[in-house]
């Protein structure tokens, strides 16, 4: 006789995969509707993949999502201990439960370009490393400037640096639907712009990681800043 257990996986795998067949014939269907019927499909058996870790594709009832970035912090901590000693990121846990990490320009972008550095991108890496066992975790990243040059220029350096991030994580393994980006140039400074010191402090960016709670998916997806 066959499990009743895995009569149940078997067809909600069934359903996903309906679902996602359904979708593709569709010819008036854009990028954004393909992507949040993969993430439905997904939700619907990605408990039963994971179980033991309580991880899964789909959004996170309502009481899991404290554990769950309980883990993801964690497991970031984990990998980037090298990196926060030397004060290259910084990680940090937000009231609304949400992880902010803070990349030093210092190491992650040469002044005045958008090009990652070459020996910041393994710690790019061991980010998207997790991220890719935490996917239900929207991933905001934001770019930032000092006051140097022009403020439309900086404003559109600020876009392309996050975009270089979003671009990195996408070849690693991130989806590029779990990810938003914005750049706000020289606005928002969180040191002084007279000193050289400041000025460094300014151009950052900053990756903001928030849980896909059930029902309030929407949520996930608004600006952190």
């Amino acid at each position: 006789m066959i499990n009743t257990r895995l009569k149940i996986s078997f067809t909600s795998i069934v359903a996903a995969v309906v679902v996602i067949t359904g979708c593709a014939t569709g010819d008036s269907l854009s990028k954004g509707q393909a992507g949040s019927a993969s993430v439905a499909a997904a939700g619907a058996v990605g408990h039963q993949v994971d179980g033991n870790k309580s991880r899964y594709a789909g959004a996170l009832a309502g009481n899991a999502a404290g554990r769950y970035m309980d883990e993801q912090q964690q497991a970031l901590e984990d990998k980037l201990r090298q990196e926060q000693a030397a004060n290259e990121i910084q990680i940090s846990r937000l009231p609304d439960n949400s992880l902010k990490l803070n990349l030093s320009s210092k190491v992650s972008f040469d002044s005045d370009s958008a090009m990652i550095q070459r020996g910041f991108q393994d710690s790019l890496n061991k980010v998207a490393n997790v991220l890719a066992d935490y996917p239900s975790t929207a991933v905001h990243v934001i770019g930032y400037t000092d006051s140097s040059g022009p403020e439309q220029y900086n404003i559109q350096l600020s876009v392309k640096r996050a975009s270089s991030v979003q671009g990195y994580l996408t070849t690693q393994g991130v989806r590029l639907d779990r990810t938003r980006i914005k750049g706000f140039g020289e606005s928002m400074p969180v040191a002084n712009n007279a000193s050289d010191i400041g000025r460094q402090r300014n151009r950052r960016v900053e990756i903001y990681l928030k849980p896909i709670v059930e029902g309030q998916e929407q949520a996930a997806y608004r600006s952190p800043v």
